[in-house]
């Protein structure tokens, strides 16, 4: 009982602390509706080159992720009128045998870009799974997706696209029940929206989704719920644009993929680009399929995608953000690079 008053309180705070004005928030949305306006309607007569660049990078990024922004939104304000105690029968119980397959295989078969899995799975994480469910959800999901998938085949052929599913589920699997093991051996903190017993709901799936899509009214409710309870993980979607903006003002992406040879600079030069490189991921997809390409490099590439994943500071600050945990947040990328760069390496080695 004192865990479940915990949650509604942490929960009670949390809402009372969004509902003031959010200045990141505003701010961001403000600049990129403006900057995507511009360009939109002047193009090519804004004679400043770096605010054209900048301009056209809004532009390019939100044409790119704002369906998975927006199928992420829907997906979130739907799961708020599921009941936990559903999402646990699906994803299983939190330290279950499986529930980490479960979640690395959900995240696989769920069709949405890394922004748009980002807000499904912090949603989730309220819903009650545990901290390994949501990272192997994560970690397993940013482009593993069916759209994706054929996208990759087209481009870099079938055998590297399994390699790269089936190395990218292992990690993910790994890193999850690694991440279980750190919350039982208190390392990391308990999750304060987990219950014991979130009993039992007789409302089949179906039921949910006819109750809750087959209306104007039932719809409306939804979405207007995705965006009330997406807008703290919104505010740092938006910054990373802007950052990934200015990024490539001054740095090209092309540049990058000069140096993405299978080396070890090669190989460290992939990481930091992939750092700062902060796009959706199907803007990752070609320099990744680039990198295996050109630069004769799979395994960089594959780093390149996984990377982006483990090293984002949108995911790395959404994350602290839902857990209330920097130290959550930074043992992402310290759990799974190690095992991204030995994977990476492995693949070059037998390409």
């Amino acid at each position: 009982m004192s865990s479940c008053h915990h949650t509604s309180e942490t929960e009670h705070k949390h809402d009372c602390h969004t509902s003031s004005f959010d200045y990141l928030l505003w701010t961001c949305l403000f600049i990129i509706a403006v900057s995507y306006v511009l360009f939109l309607t002047l193009g090519k007569h804004i004679r400043l080159e770096s605010l054209h660049h900048f301009f056209m990078s809004i532009y390019e990024i939100m044409n790119s992720m704002w369906w998975g922004m927006l199928a992420g939104i829907f997906f979130v304000g739907l799961m708020k009128h599921i009941p936990s105690a559903k999402v646990q029968m699906l994803l299983g119980k939190p330290g279950s045998k499986g529930s980490v397959l479960k979640a690395a295989l959900a995240g696989v078969l769920l069709d949405l870009c890394s922004h748009g899995i980002l807000l499904v799975g912090m949603n989730l994480y309220k819903k009650g799974i545990s901290l390994g469910q949501l990272m192997a959800f994560l970690i397993s999901s940013p482009w593993n997706s069916f759209s994706l998938t054929f996208i990759l085949i087209s481009l870099i052929g079938l055998p590297y696209t399994l390699i790269f599913i089936l190395a990218s589920m292992v990690i993910a699997i790994i890193s999850g029940y690694i991440f279980d093991l750190l919350v039982a051996k208190k390392i990391l903190p308990e999750s304060p929206y987990q219950q014991d017993d979130m009993g039992s709901v007789d409302t089949s799936f179906l039921q949910i989704l006819k109750d809750n899509l087959l209306s104007i009214k039932s719809l409306s409710r939804v979405l207007i719920d995705g965006i009330k309870e997406s807008s703290s993980i919104m505010r740092w979607l938006f910054l990373g644009v802007i950052i990934s903006a200015l990024v490539r003002v001054f740095i090209s992406p092309e540049q990058f993929s000069q140096f993405f040879g299978p080396t070890a600079l090669g190989m460290l030069i992939t990481l930091v680009g992939a750092t700062i490189i902060e796009v959706c991921s199907e803007g990752t997809t070609p320099l990744a399929a680039d990198i295996v390409t050109r630069a004769a490099a799979p395994g960089n590439g594959f780093a390149f995608m996984m990377t982006g994943v483990s090293t984002d500071y949108t995911e790395i600050l959404a994350l602290k953000e839902t857990t209330k945990s920097w130290k959550i947040a930074l043992f992402l990328p310290l759990v799974t690079l190690p095992q991204i760069i030995i994977v990476g390496f492995i693949i070059n080695y037998f390409s």
